[in-house]
């Protein structure tokens, strides 16, 4: 079987499960476009995105969840679109996994991948997520839901990312340390202080987590706390460079057995809304 086919408990949709959904990825990018509105969206949607919307979906870190809120909100079937008041309320990272849950459910390989954007704010390296699926000649194409078909302008198919406008994680680690890149244009554009080589490494790792079928929030952290470049030991940056290094299934299933990179059972949430707390994981 092979692994990106598998829902993790992240992705499962849970019962009833989707319906009948189209194959084809492109389709699939527009719907899951229709039932989802990032929370930064309501002024290009001309919708106003209630707090209580915004509170209630912020921290459903699972599909089952999505298609919870989702059904509660309407009777249409999921594999139609909804007006923006009748959407969840996410982020990049719900786009890709609900994308992902979909390409799977219908027989795509598909995975998460974490890294940096190019093309949402100009000269910067914007903290994203995308989806990652196998297209029929074997190879790896990323996609991004979030921009397909909405009311974004961007010069290229989003339905085929070029690998110089997303930056998987590593890539961004690797260019930074080289110093082919500048790591103080990485992190989360509008927040002062949220960039940086250390805010690049917990990428990595997220990536890497993801890649293991555990599609953690982006703003799921474990391990040693590390909020600045300060905090980022020698062990740090060698563990890290290996992680970005890896190029092979096989490689990262390696390394994401090491306990240091593994995500355990309880993580710290730096969560938006209800503040830094500790979350439990469920392993199936």
């Amino acid at each position: 079987m092979d692994v990106h086919l598998t829902q993790s408990v992240f992705s499962d949709p849970g019962r009833p499960g989707f319906g009948e959904l189209p194959v084809d990825p492109r389709r699939l990018a527009l719907l899951v476009r229709n039932l989802i509105i990032h929370r930064r969206e309501g002024e290009r949607f001309g919708h106003v995105i209630t707090e209580r919307r915004l509170r209630e979906d912020a921290e459903a870190r699972y599909v089952s969840e999505m298609t919870r809120i989702l059904r509660e909100r309407s009777d249409a079937p999921l594999t139609r679109g909804r007006e923006p008041g009748e959407r969840f309320v996410g982020t990049c990272r719900d786009f890709s996994l609900l994308l992902c849950s979909m390409l799977r459910a219908t027989g795509t390989p598909a995975r998460l991948r974490c890294g940096f954007a190019t093309y949402l704010v100009e000269g910067f390296h914007d903290d994203h997520w995308v989806t990652e699926y196998r297209s029929p000649d074997g190879g790896w194409r990323l996609v991004d839901a979030q921009v397909a078909y909405g009311p974004y302008e961007v010069d290229f198919d989003p339905l085929d990312v070029p690998r110089d406008r997303f930056l998987v994680a590593g890539q961004a680690w690797r260019e930074c340390r080289a110093g082919r890149r500048d790591p103080g244009t990485f992190g989360v554009a509008g927040l002062r202080g949220i960039r940086g080589l250390w805010y690049v490494r917990g990428n990595v790792l997220r990536d890497l987590a993801a890649l293991n079928g555990v599609e953690v929030l982006p703003w799921d952290c474990w391990g040693p706390e590390v909020l600045d470049e300060a905090a980022l030991t020698e062990d740090d940056l060698a563990r890290t460079d290996a992680v970005a290094a890896a190029r092979t299934d096989d490689e990262v299933r390696r390394l994401y057995r090491d306990p240091r990179l593994t995500v355990p059972d309880e993580i710290t949430s730096y969560t938006t809304y209800a503040g830094v707390r500790r979350v439990t994981l469920p392993r199936s």
